[in-house]
């Protein structure tokens, strides 16, 4: 059994991968949302279950569900050997077990070095890969874990039914910047900020895209009316949220500018450096009735 730590510096742009194999073909995941290896344990079979779900586990004081990746990804029945490994997963504020064949190591590179995969490869539409790294020589397919945990189980996704619970709400102008780069949590954070009356969006599929955006209006006389807010994801191929945070509260003109980070990955090692590059919010995803209210009271204190 191994923990993992968060060793790198906020703003830096890199990311540490864990690569792992499932039949011989090598995967990863961004080390910020592992919380330990564990060797493979007799796991508890539920009844009713997605047909990727193995069951459950508890090897401490929690209960795991445990996810077999490999007929997850392959849709064949899974040849369990004892040399498996569970990855055990925190994001989203679960945790959560992966089956793997192996695990190799961790790699550390740049968000510049990752890739998004070309629609070809999913026929158009969202793919179960957030990136392609390329890591010794090697060709990494990172996964989007979040996209497999919401396809299994919906309701831990973002749910609208928060957004209804807030209440009548009027429409809001404010011209709000979305940095996400999945298309499925991108569609799904702007169907709920429209429904909570933010239609004045502005969406970009990564910090690269958005940075290049802000830094061409920073110097407008109107800069204050075409940003009020930025909501931004922290993993994003050529660069990620952090970075985007720690460039725009480095900036004379667009550091007045609140700004939310709004991840799967908030922890409180995440929070310190999330505050230590100057964020107005931390959230963890799927908490969008948490986020609305928090992107009020920062604008209605920008109001003041």
């Amino acid at each position: 059994m191994a923990k993992t730590e968060i060793l790198l510096e906020s703003g830096t742009n890199e990311i540490e991968i864990m690569e792992f194999t499932i039949y011989d073909e090598l995967y990863g995941i961004n080390v910020a949302k592992v919380k330990e290896i564990m060797m493979v344990d007799k796991v508890k079979p539920m009844p009713h279950a997605h047909p990727a779900v193995e069951g459950i586990f508890k090897p401490r004081d929690i209960m795991l569900t445990v996810v077999d990746l490999p007929k997850y990804l392959t849709d064949r029945e899974t040849e369990r050997h004892p040399r498996d490994l569970f990855i055990v997963t925190n994001f989203n504020m679960m945790n959560i077990a992966f089956r793997v064949h192996s695990v190799v190591g961790i790699q550390r590179i740049s968000w510049r070095d990752i890739q998004k995969p070309d629609k070809t490869l999913s026929h158009g539409q969202e793919g179960l890969a957030t990136g392609i790294a390329q890591c010794s020589g090697q060709l990494v397919t990172i996964l989007d874990f979040e996209k497999i945990v919401a396809e299994i189980a919906p309701e831990t996704g973002i749910q609208l039914s928060e957004i209804e619970a807030l209440g009548h709400r009027e429409r809001n102008n404010s011209r709000i910047v979305c940095v996400e780069d999945s298309v499925l949590l991108s569609k799904m954070v702007e169907m709920a900020l429209r429904q909570a009356g933010y239609e004045n969006l502005v969406q970009f599929d990564n910090g690269q895209e958005a940075w290049n955006y802000l830094s061409s209006i920073k110097d407008d006389e109107d800069l204050m009316e075409k940003v009020n807010l930025i909501i931004t994801d922290i993993e994003m191929p050529e660069m990620d949220g952090h970075r985007l945070t720690k460039l725009v509260k480095s900036d004379p003109k667009l550091k007045k500018i609140p700004l939310i980070i709004f991840s799967s990955l908030i922890s409180p090692e995440m929070e310190i450096k999330g505050k230590e590059i100057g964020a107005d919010g931390q959230l963890s995803k799927p908490e969008i009735g948490h986020l609305v209210t928090i992107m009020d009271e920062l604008l209605a204190r920008g109001k003041k």
